[in-house]
């Protein structure tokens, strides 16, 4: 459990000194309980206090670097409390039992998904090799998947095969082979996926392998009641802090629902939303990854803070500096649907982006964040006019009303004013006469 400041307070010094910043030994407490400031701002704490302090104040979930990807970390049940920090990744499987083409089957289109929205790489981040008996034909595999250049994660419970495959993350730890396993991981320098018949299980093996010195782990939920498993243990490590399960979890839908696409699509999008921090597929097709993508998007983005891409002059289909210019807001969904459209329209643009606090077209034009001033503030930032040759502008139909303000404020240009939806760009930019 948490210290509260009282009991923060009786671990300082009481000298109120000020070295830390505070005027109080109290209000330096106070501070470090609410989590405002860490305990080593105190010069004169004594090592024995900052590391109960340090155990004491830490997350109750730990974060878990796997493979360059931190998982885990998370402060709240629920994303609209505060925000969900770490996002989880997804993986594709292969299996030893697979044909060379079977598998490279399954590569060729993990390669073929691989897209940019609103900023940010789509893709699935890990490759699972679940190997089987035939050890020999599961190092074939465990290659295959490593030259993929995506994380690899090794689901195998013979320790000899886990350690020599280095993989960033192995699944096979239970009560009965824990120890083995831990060994396996520490030779690879690999995180040690724990798995348990019950919770309770699940919950000692655990603290056998942190009494080893393990803290490096994350939890299989298995294939049975897994969701419930998902929330029971993400509740026991925020709310009752129960620290032994503040770890991140993998959950294997291949596992859960084989040779079921759909299914497993479905379950991907259950555990995006509660809790998988790990999510295994048996493999990643466009359809599969356009809703689960997006739906991570925007679950794994703070609530507080709107969605937004940077200010800035965005070329579409190779414009040049005569190419026309259209201007919209910084919210990144506008950004998303309408940079969409231009570049299905084939036709050269210049997409400039203004700072408008990353809201709307419309929100932002009520609030005064998008005006005539604010596109021609923004051109003399970015100083369009040496840019670019062009002095066509587009602007978005929904603003109609700013054409004139603009016209005033940009002399020389020609304004022009797009559809009112994005949808209509295509045949707008196609039919557009300079």
């Amino acid at each position: 459990m948490a210290l509260k400041g009282l009991d923060i307070f009786k671990l300082t010094p009481k000298t109120n000194c000020k070295d830390c910043g505070n005027p109080t030994c109290m209000a330096f407490s106070m501070k470090v309980a609410q989590g405002a400031i860490s305990a080593d701002k105190c010069p004169h704490m004594s090592p024995e206090a900052l590391a109960k302090l340090s155990e004491a104040t830490e997350p109750p979930m730990k974060t878990i670097d796997v493979g360059g990807h931190k998982l885990g970390g998370e402060t709240v049940l629920l994303r609209h409390e505060k925000t969900f920090v770490n996002r989880n990744v997804f993986s594709v499987k292969l299996r030893a039992d697979m044909t060379d083409e079977e598998i490279d089957s399954v590569l060729e289109e993990l390669k073929a998904v691989d897209y940019e929205r609103i900023n940010e790489r789509m893709y699935a981040e890990c490759v699972c090799v679940e190997c089987g008996e035939d050890k020999a034909r599961a190092a074939e595999v465990i290659e295959k998947a490593r030259s993929s250049g995506r994380v690899l994660i090794v689901k195998t419970r013979d320790a000899e095969l886990a350690a020599s495959a280095k993989a960033a993350l192995i699944l096979g730890a239970d009560a009965s082979n824990w120890e083995a396993m831990n060994g396996a991981a520490k030779t690879a320098g690999s995180v040690l996926g724990v798995s348990g018949a019950s919770l309770a299980e699940l919950h000692d093996t655990v603290e056998k392998l942190e009494a080893a010195g393990n803290k490096n782990l994350v939890l299989d939920l298995g294939t049975g009641d897994a969701f419930k498993r998902a929330v029971q243990i993400r509740r026991a490590a925020l709310k009752d802090g129960d620290r032994t399960f503040g770890y991140p979890s993998v959950v294997d839908t291949a596992a859960i629902a084989p040779g079921d696409p759909v299914l497993q699509s479905q379950l991907a999008a259950l555990f995006v939303c509660r809790y998988g921090s790990v999510i295994i597929m048996d493999r990643m097709s466009y359809a599969q990854a356009l809703p689960l993508f997006g739906l991570r998007q925007n679950i794994f983005t703070d609530p507080q803070k709107p969605m937004k891409v940077a200010p800035g002059i965005y070329p579409i289909n190779g414009a040049g500096p005569d190419s026309p210019c259209a201007v919209t807001v910084d919210f990144a969904l506008t950004y998303f649907v309408v940079s969409g459209e231009l570049e299905r329209s084939g036709m050269p643009v210049n997409l400039c982006i203004t700072d408008a606090g990353g809201y709307s077209v419309l929100t932002s034009w009520a609030a005064g964040k998008f005006s005539a001033n604010s596109i021609s503030a923004f051109f003399a930032e970015q100083d369009i006019e040496n840019k670019l040759t062009t002095r066509t502008l587009i602007l978005p139909g929904k603003v109609a009303v700013l054409k004139g303000e603009v016209e005033n404020k940009l002399p020389g240009w020609n304004v022009l004013v797009a559809p009112n939806e994005a949808v209509q760009l295509v045949k707008y930019m196609r039919e557009l006469k300079i």
